[in-house]
């Protein structure tokens, strides 16, 4: 994790930081910048003047969602935005290193919510009496990028440092729960196309995955799922193609491997498919002819009779579990892996394998 230290003057220490604090931080703050301070963190609201307007919401309808705040801007920006949506404000400098690197992953992510947050951008340097007050009440300001939530005018939570792309999503995801429950729109489209899934709507299902993937190019469970939609169509080339083009900072992602998983079974199922009726002659006339349950198991598999294929192997398992150094294991977890390890047919062949291997 990135992070730029400030103190009072600017300068390079020996480390090769740079560190930078601001005037008016002293200990002889005046009580009402305290107060006034105090409204910014969202306590104490200190009533109106006679006569003067409010601004509760002022604007609200057509800001756009990333915008540069200062000093004069932060009350209606910030505060008074954050009365209908959460806000984050992001402080940087431009010296700052990690700041330039943080910036671009936080707009990403900003834009990807379609409005359910906001982000301010906080040029520290700009804005050092803001930058001043808020550190005074406590915002931890001497290291940054640093950035904090805002919501009803108060803090929510906030940062420190360049976070990577999925943790920064993590951390809008736990601020929308905590401001009524809400979720990021990728989380929508998730649920409706796992519904989409389920229900045999197989060409919606890999649409809602691809528009998600439009927003969030590193998301694993769209691209798994859009692998997986893309067998359930019966269309290998296109699943294939869409697993070689997985970024490689998630092909190892458990979501990742079991669509690969699933992928490799439906090649090999497909190809000695057309065995089954000779497959089972074969292991008619001999029980232990265990190669021709394994390939028959493959089979059982890409028909959809997972339950069937696992009490082949769980046979094979039965009777010699080293057989072929533990091949019908090894398929066995293949077949977990690509159906789920909270498929009703994997939780069930788990307990028998359970129970054969300790009885």
């Amino acid at each position: 994790m990135g992070l730029c230290l400030s103190r009072p003057a600017l300068d390079q220490n020996q480390a090769g930081e740079t560190r930078v604090a601001w005037s008016g931080a002293g200990r002889g703050a005046k009580k009402q910048d305290l107060q006034t301070m105090d409204y910014i963190i969202g306590q104490n609201p200190p009533a109106p003047a006679p006569g003067a307007a409010t601004q509760a919401s002022a604007g609200q309808g057509g800001a756009d969602l990333i915008t540069d705040g200062n000093e004069a801007s932060f009350m209606q920006t910030v505060l008074d935005a954050s009365n209908s949506v959460p806000v984050l404000v992001d402080f940087w400098a431009d010296w700052c290193g990690p700041c330039k690197q943080l910036t671009p992953v936080i707009e990403k992510v900003v834009r990807a919510a379609k409005g359910r947050v906001r982000l301010v951008k906080i040029d520290i340097e700009a804005n050092r009496q803001l930058t001043a007050q808020l550190t005074r009440l406590g915002l931890p300001l001497q290291s940054i990028p640093m950035v904090a939530a805002f919501w009803k005018g108060q803090i929510l939570d906030l940062f420190q440092g360049a976070l990577p792309e999925s943790q920064v999503k993590k951390f809008v995801e736990t601020v929308l729960q905590a401001a009524g429950g809400g979720t990021l729109p990728s989380a929508d489209l998730l649920s409706e196309a796992h519904t989409a899934m389920e229900t045999g709507q197989f060409e919606r299902a890999a649409e809602l995955f691809s528009a998600v993937l439009g927003d969030e190019h590193e998301n694993p469970t769209a691209w798994a799922g859009l692998i997986r939609a893309m067998l359930a169509l019966d269309d290998e080339d296109a699943a294939n193609a869409a697993l070689e083009d997985v970024p490689p900072a998630i092909t190892t992602n458990p979501e990742i491997e079991g669509a690969r998983a699933a992928l490799e079974l439906k090649k090999e199922g497909r190809r000695v498919a057309g065995e089954a009726d000779e497959l089972r002659a074969r292991i008619k006339a001999d029980p232990e002819d265990f190669d021709a349950r394994m390939k028959l198991a493959s089979a059982l598999n890409v028909a959809g009779h997972r339950e069937e294929a696992a009490a082949e192997l769980l046979t094979i398992l039965r009777a010699d579990r080293d057989w072929n150094e533990g091949a019908a294991k090894q398929l066995l977890f293949k077949f977990f892996e690509a159906w789920g390890h909270d498929d009703p047919a994997t939780l069930i062949a788990r307990r028998r394998l359970s129970s054969l291997l300790f009885s």
